[in-house]
């Protein structure tokens, strides 16, 4: 009744092959970005933007990079906070040493340095997969992290050996630094996320992206009809790590505004992002909203609950809150291990039954 396509007539390939073909989605869609566009930056305070909706804008775009390479192409990746870092250190060198760049191009060229990179770390990728393609990634986690602690060319030989975002400005709107406004910075997080978004669904429905699901589920069979892995699996790591390190240099520039590399990109971060698309749904694109929105913002919730409301002790709220959201990862896996993406899909057919029997 409430999800039908009953009367939704196609007259023509381009409308029966459009992003959204079916007009409650587009509805859904329009309704979810005039709710971010508009309604938001009405409760926009420095708590929302910086503790809550930037960081999950930030998380979200990282997932979506993640997910492309473990979802759509089946490639195992324990060093997501690495390629962060990447892109993060790249900002920072662009930052330092183009100081009239916009701070939108400087994203962009972060994205592409990552992407070099991750094409580099996805050579072994040619001749190994599953656990040993995991451990080879965990080897980059390991060895950049150590990079960007030893060279000192790579934080312009800080004394503290951290870096720090200067003030930078995109589209002539401060975004960076002490003096950018939440707001600002939320709008601009925003459309990076939204375009990119857009950009990704339609490379997963293309040929690339067929390809890369053909790896996915066989790859000698895949081999056998015309795909060729080298150009597949090279070019999810490109296009992965480049997701990535654009969210990297957000997650530095624009949110934290200074990082540590062991602190800020160790392999607790990896597994936290491997847990938000494990959790939202691999192979989804909205699986890496949903997930990023799970583990972000249900842990702020059990400690406004458990601080604010039943009064418990901030240190065993944090406890609480790691064996909570243990427990719920472990019960939701058990009971629907295609992630948050799959209820939603199975909630659309009940829809479409409703209210007849199933």
């Amino acid at each position: 009744m409430f999800y039908r396509e009953t009367g939704q007539f196609k007259t023509n390939y381009a409308d029966d092959q459009a992003i959204f073909p079916i007009a409650q989605d587009r509805w859904g869609i329009y309704i979810i970005l005039g709710l971010a566009f508009l309604a938001a930056p009405l409760i926009m305070d420095d708590y929302w933007g910086n503790a809550i909706l930037i960081p999950f804008l930030i998380y979200s775009l990282i997932a979506l990079g993640l997910n492309i390479l473990v979802g759509y192409c089946g490639q195992i990746s324990l060093g997501t906070a690495a390629f962060m870092a990447v892109g993060s250190y790249a900002s920072f060198k662009l930052m330092t040493s183009f100081p009239g760049l916009d701070f939108t191009i400087v994203v962009i060229l972060s994205g592409l340095m990552t992407a070099l990179v991750g094409m580099m770390f996805g050579l072994p990728s040619l001749r190994i997969k599953g656990f040993y393609l995991a451990v080879a990634t965990l080897a980059a986690q390991f060895f950049l992290i150590w990079l960007f602690n030893k060279v000192e060319w790579f934080y312009n030989y800080s004394a503290t050996g951290q870096i720090s975002a200067p003030e930078r400005t995109a589209f002539m709107f401060p975004v960076t630094g002490p003096s950018a406004s939440v707001l600002y910075k939320y709008y601009f997080c925003l459309c990076i996320v939204v375009i990119t978004a857009l950009a990704t669904k339609n490379v997963v429905r293309g040929r690339i992206g067929r390809s890369w699901m053909a790896i996915r589920d066989m790859d000698i069979a895949a081999e056998l009809i015309g795909v060729r892995p080298v150009y597949a699996k090279l070019s999810a790591f490109a296009f992965s790590s480049f997701l990535i390190g654009m969210g990297g240099a957000l997650y530095f520039g624009v949110w934290l505004g200074a990082a540590e590399p062991t602190e800020a990109f160790g392999i607790d971060q990896s597994f936290q992002i491997l847990f938000m698309v494990i959790i939202g749904g691999l192979g989804s694109i909205l699986g890496a909203f949903l997930g990023a929105g799970f583990l972000w913002l249900l842990p702020i919730v059990l400690k406004n609950f458990m601080v604010d409301m039943l009064g418990l002790s901030t240190a065993f709220s944090e406890h609480m809150q790691v064996i909570i959201v243990g427990a719920l990862i472990i019960i939701f896996l058990i009971v629907e291990p295609h992630g948050l993406a799959r209820l939603w899909q199975i909630l659309k057919e009940k829809m479409r039954l409703w209210p007849f029997p199933h």
